[in-house]
């Protein structure tokens, strides 16, 4: 029987299991969540008049941790809306109802022995067939599900998904013996495609695959620490970014998971395991310490790291591990963290700090690197079966730029463990045995293919269809045309990409005259064009240091000249001959989003932040981004329908001056950045494949490109009814003078200047106003003052 999942149910609702009905809920599945009845009323209950036996009481639990979801930051829901499809229950009164469901996620507390009471219940209320899986963090499946029925443990696996379920990437799937492989094949694709996860098939061991090895690093770095004598600030300070870590590096990671959590996870594996591996597991008595103390992190408000509020400013202190007092924050800067400064990249800036032999920053990456290596080799076979699953865990996870094995090819595998044995480690006998016939990395490319090494050799790395890499096609394929700021690039089939790669992907001249180039020559050449690229965010904006450069130089034509440009560029993309779809992810925002609006379709991301936030540094969008999102919000307006033309332009003023940025695409969708030409793609690694889907399916249908049409305005009378809302804003101290300047320009431009309500106008008529506008906001001190400010702080300045 095929399997298909409509409709799931979670039991269980603390953090992790009302994360992973709020994940399902986002992606459009139906999810009902139970939990333990109440034993006691509460105060306020007896107040009521309620009863144990009150339905409201049996699911307050419940209903309180469904609730919870929408206080959370970062949001757990890409919309609030989708709270609706959480439905919730009891243990007591509602199990039957599982056998309405496709799929049970247990997410009870971490005990086997409940763990199989519950997989008992589930088993007599499931339906034949459905799926059944646990997001144990590393408890036994195999143990589990020994009691349960041959239906069940063939339907039966380990789903573990990781916290917070919507933004970590990961979902590790563990199946038992005797789990059929066509659910373990459904559930793998089924979490890749429907769920947007990076999906790692693990064994059935002691915290699977990134735990394992993510907690054993951790320890590792507190042991050095505290062996070598470095302070907390000083390890957090190169144990992130510039070893291709998160931001939060060490000890701020273990403040954000929680010390409970972590203390709960690492004891996990020093229960199962013996010998010198079971010593690296075993928490430092200044950590039970914390503890006991419930110095947890950023849950209890202090953990390794203390924020201090002063009379002007705040303060970060950090934790004395010997003392376990709170003292200034420590950060190391030596010659080799200079030096891994001024390289660009993860694998380059590792390789000049683990090379600095003798420096103190140097020298503690090596002591905290080189063990994982070899404890990760040392799984190798043990967690998962090949070496990309290892890697595949450790950047989906947490969030390492590079894996345990990826990081060893970046440094040199030969040097290296050169070096690990002249200090006296052991290496496992396969890398040996791998050097000896003169491999010396685990993985090399040849012709665009990957291959990694496993048992004496190079097998080919196998990617899902779907997975469109941008890198690895410009190795094999030429680059159509390419520029500082972006590239041209063959995707098959007839479909061509459009590139950027400027810094932050920021829009300049170079890639205005890309975009031009690009229109020219798909409509000569191939069926359309997708924009779109695989750096941190889709687009940042225009490039503000160039253009407040100018201003400051009192170069206006020159910006006028960029500024026409560009919005001469989108009314070319906006009418080619050839469909074109543009693929946002991440900051889609100002020049980014003035891309987006005016192709055929969007095809975002569910994580896509988009927004035109350009009155936070003073102007207002000026590449047709106000004209189109007004065009947007008049699209979705369905034909036939009487509408009210100056609410739409209330509407869009409003997320314009506001500068209003979408939390996910979904939102976006609300916001009208997106209407119903667009979508979302469900993983965020296929939406250049669905966006060439889309062009394809353009292109065959018959693709003729939109008609210029004249556009409705609300005139002068608009313009003082929008005004009226901004003033009164600044009435109630929410604007400043500035803000209400920037909002009046705004207001003219969507208005249509000083015409009369209901006139129709061309889309450059609009151009020219949004264009005179943006100029004359240039030239103002504050807000040449504001992109000063955005530039060197990264963050908006009111004045």
């Amino acid at each position: 029987m095929q399997q298909k999942i409509k409709r799931a149910a979670v039991l269980g609702s603390g953090v992790m299991g009302a994360g992973i009905a709020a994940h399902l809920a986002n992606v459009g599945i139906p999810v009902l969540m139970l939990d333990i009845a109440p034993s006691e009323l509460t105060d306020e209950e007896k107040k009521r008049g309620l009863k144990l036996e009150d339905r409201a009481v049996r699911n307050r639990i419940v209903t309180e941790n469904k609730k919870a979801l929408l206080k959370q930051k970062p949001s757990p829901l890409s919309s609030k809306k989708n709270l609706d499809l959480i439905e919730v229950g009891n243990f007591s009164d509602d199990m039957e109802h599982l056998s309405e469901v496709d799929w049970v996620i247990e997410v009870v507390v971490e005990n086997l022995d409940i763990k199989k009471k519950v997989l008992a219940d589930v088993d007599r209320h499931r339906k034949t067939g459905s799926i059944v899986s646990s997001n144990t963090s590393g408890i036994s499946i195999e143990a589990m599900s020994e009691d349960c029925s041959e239906d069940l443990r063939s339907h039966f696996l380990g789903t573990h998904f990781f916290n917070p379920p919507r933004y970590l990437k990961l979902l590790e799937v563990i199946p038992t013996k005797q789990t059929s492989s066509e659910v373990l094949e459904f559930m793998k694709r089924f979490g890749e495609d429907v769920l947007g996860k990076g999906v790692v098939e693990a064994k059935d061991t002691p915290n699977f695959i990134a735990n394992r090895i993510g907690t054993y690093g951790l320890l590792v770095t507190v042991q050095q620490m505290l062996e070598k004598g470095y302070s907390v600030g000083e390890v957090d300070s190169v144990t992130g970014p510039m070893i291709g870590r998160p931001k939060s590096a060490t000890f701020r990671t273990l403040d954000v998971v929680g010390l409970d959590t972590f203390i709960h996870v690492a004891n996990n594996v020093y229960d199962q395991v013996e010998g010198e591996e079971k010593k690296s597991f075993e928490v430092p008595s200044f950590m039970k310490s914390m503890l006991e103390k419930g110095w947890l992190g950023s849950k209890s408000g202090q953990g390794f790291f203390l924020k201090k509020k002063g009379e002007q400013s705040s303060e970060i202190l950090q934790l004395n591990p010997e003392t376990l007092e709170y003292e200034a924050r420590g950060k190391l800067k030596t010659k080799a963290t200079e030096m891994a400064k001024q390289e660009k990249g993860a694998k380059r800036k590792l390789k000049a700090l683990i090379s600095a032999e003798g420096d103190r920053a140097g020298d503690l990456v090596w002591s905290v690197i080189k063990p994982v290596l070899i404890y990760s080799a040392e799984l190798y076979g043990q967690i998962a079966d090949d070496v990309p699953s290892i890697d595949e865990a450790m950047r989906w996870g947490f969030g390492w730029e590079l894996g345990p094995f990826e990081i060893w090819d970046s440094i040199g595998v030969r040097t290296s463990v050169e070096r690990m044995k002249k200090e006296g480690e052991t290496v496992p006998d396969w890398i040996e045995n791998m050097l000896k016939k003169g491999d010396e990395s685990f993985y090399k490319k040849e012709n665009g293919n990957v291959y990694y090494y496993h048992a004496g050799e190079y097998r080919q790395q196998s990617f899902n269809e779907k997975n469109i890499n941008l890198k690895r096609l410009k190795e094999t394929r030429e680059v159509i045309k390419k520029n500082a700021g972006a590239s041209l690039i063959d995707i098959g089939d007839g479909v061509a990409c459009l590139e950027f790669h400027s810094q932050s992907n920021a829009i300049g001249l170079d890639i205005i005259q890309m975009i031009n180039f690009s229109i020219d020559h798909v409509e000569a050449n191939y069926e359309g064009l997708v924009i779109g690229n695989q750096a941190k965010n889709f687009c940042v904006g225009a490039n503000l240091g160039m253009i407040l450069m100018e201003a400051q130089d009192y170069n206006f034509f020159e910006i006028e000249m960029v500024v026409k440009n560009f919005q001469d560029s989108m009314m070319k993309l906006k009418y080619s001959d050839k469909p074109v779809v543009v693929a946002p992810f991440g900051m889609t925002l100002g020049g980014g989003a003035e891309v987006c609006l005016p192709a055929d379709s969007i095809q975002a991301s569910p994580e896509t932040y988009m927004g035109l936030v350009e009155p936070g540094v003073g102007l207002i969008p000026g590449g047709g981004g106000n004209k189109e999102l007004y065009i947007k919000h008049l699209r979705n307006i369905p034909q036939g329908v009487d509408f009210d033309l100056q609410k739409i332009a209330n509407s869009v003023f409003e997320k314009i001056a506001m500068a209003k940025v979408s939390t996910s695409g979904e939102e976006a969708k609300e916001n009208g950045f997106l209407d119903q030409m667009d979508a979302i793609s469900a993983n965020g690694d296929h939406l250049l494949h669905d966006a060439k889907q889309k062009v394809l399916g353009l292109a065959r249908s018959g693709y003729t490109p939109p008609k210029r049409v004249k556009i409705p305005v609300v005139g002068e009378q608009g313009y003082a009814t929008m005004m009226l809302g901004a003033k009164s804003l600044a009435l109630s101290g929410y604007a400043s003078e500035h803000d209400l300047k920037i909002a009046e320009k705004l207001a003219f431009v969507l208005a249509g200047g000083r015409l009369a309500q209901g006139s129709f106008v061309d889309e450059q008529y609009l151009l020219d106003l949004e264009r005179e506008a943006f100029l004359s906001l240039i030239g103002e001190p504050k807000s040449q003052a504001r992109m000063q400010h955005m530039l060197m702080k990264g963050k908006p300045l009111r004045n």
